[in-house]
């Protein structure tokens, strides 16, 4: 998936996602009292020299977007449910980005529509964010946008004391199914590479003493939310399982959708082992 600089022009990415974003002094976006988002994004933009390179497909499925010159970069997951999260990376994108608690005010319209609605997204921190910390954002998208291709405007977002300002659109059938909850580094080793439960060696052996950001690495996890009969369908999220994303649990290979799900599957066969069911039981009737 190629991204282009910000400085260079808008371009559009995977996930439909249009993204503007400037450093410590954002110049104030234009609107009317009835648009505080504007009718177009228009945004002061850092001073860094134009440039653009490959980025990977988040590890949750979404799609990686960078903040200023590369400084830091987000993934942006909109759920079927009507969920958008928010998980802040590092300049190295395969690293998580702590910042301070703060709750982001937004601006949500369709993107031909006027009529505007205040989001806010608060933190979730993930499992290992330290102490006054979080990794993550999440907000619910109003209803009566949901299905529609629609405008994000994030005017004030802070990480490490700098400002920038983010514009989103989303296209109406980009969406992922529900996300189980996501592990960081070094839990994901913790939680593949050591058994419990029904999750036993043999299985860390059959999947090749890895984890899934490493072995399913560049894959794209498509969410098809509408699997027909006769389809392997993710135990986590019910939509269409990918082969690609198989792994081996008490024996059993099972697929799913993404590796998020994974995770809270194997989670499941080592805290709640009776829990699990077979295989053949995840098939569209």
């Amino acid at each position: 998936m190629k991204k282009t600089s910000i400085l260079k022009r808008p371009v559009s990415v995977a996930m439909g996602i249009l993204l503007f974003c400037s450093g410590c002094s954002p110049k104030p976006e234009t609107g009317s009292k009835d648009d505080p988002i504007g009718g177009k994004s228009s945004t002061s933009h850092s001073s860094a020299e134009p440039h653009s390179h490959e980025h990977a497909e988040g590890q949750h499925g979404g799609t990686i977007v960078s903040l200023g010159a590369d400084s830091y970069h987000a993934e942006a997951l909109l759920e079927t449910n009507g969920t958008l999260r928010l998980f802040m990376l590092g300049r190295d994108e395969t690293r998580v980005q702590e910042v301070d608690l703060q709750t982001i005010k937004a601006y949500a319209r369709q993107v031909e529509g006027l009529d505007v609605k205040n989001l806010e997204l608060v933190p979730e921190p993930q499992p290992g964010d330290s102490a006054g910390k979080t990794s993550q954002f999440a907000t619910a998208i109003p209803a009566e946008l949901l299905g529609k291709s629609i405008r994000i405007t994030i005017p004030n977002l802070v990480i490490a004391g700098e400002r920038f300002r983010v514009a989103l659109d989303l296209k109406a059938d980009d969406v992922h199914g529900p996300m189980g909850k996501s592990v960081v580094s070094g839990e994901e080793e913790t939680l593949y590479l050591t058994p419990g439960g029904k999750y036993t060696a043999e299985d860390i052996a059959a999947n090749g003493k890895t984890i899934p950001s490493v072995k399913f690495k560049g894959i794209r996890s498509n969410h098809d939310d509408k699997p027909v009969k006769g389809d392997r369908i993710c135990p986590i999220s019910k939509t269409k399982a990918n082969d690609q994303f198989l792994w081996v649990i008490d024996g059993k290979s099972y697929t799913f959708c993404c590796p998020p799900c994974i995770d809270e599957y194997v989670r499941a066969a080592k805290e709640q082992p009776d829990s699990l069911l077979a295989p053949e039981t995840f098939i569209k009737e």
